[in-house]
């Protein structure tokens, strides 16, 4: 199973870019699927989360700027992100909960990460 990370790139304050994230490969299903960003020298943090059932969580800082949403027909996950600030300056990652067949155990898979710059 692999992850694909795309739609990451240079824009400016208050503009608004939309990342998304397939995954591809033999699987049964996909659970949560979350997104983070880091900071280099930084640890990774959680920016947004996307359940099964659709429930969504979002960090307070991006709360009314970012959406996070799913397409379980092209196993993809999206974080359009609108009112773009200086401090949202990052490598994006996407990371997917992952079960590869009836009554495996889930495992969690990172995508390769997508720079996000945005300029003052």
């Amino acid at each position: 199973v692999q992850l694909a990370e795309s739609g990451g790139g240079l824009v400016q304050t208050g503009g608004s870019l939309r990342l998304s994230c397939a995954a591809s490969g033999s699987f049964y299903s996909i659970g949560t699927m979350n997104w983070y960003r880091q900071l280099p020298g930084k640890q990774r943090d959680l920016v947004a989360r996307i359940r099964s059932d659709g429930s969504t969580y979002y960090i307070d800082s991006v709360k009314g700027r970012f959406t996070i949403s799913r397409d379980n027909a092209k196993n993809t996950v999206y974080l359009q992100m609108n009112s773009l600030k200086p401090e949202d300056t990052a490598v994006y990652f996407c990371y997917v909960d992952i079960k590869p067949s009836i009554g495996a155990l889930a495992y969690d898979l990172w995508g390769q990460g997508t720079q996000v710059t945005v300029s003052s």
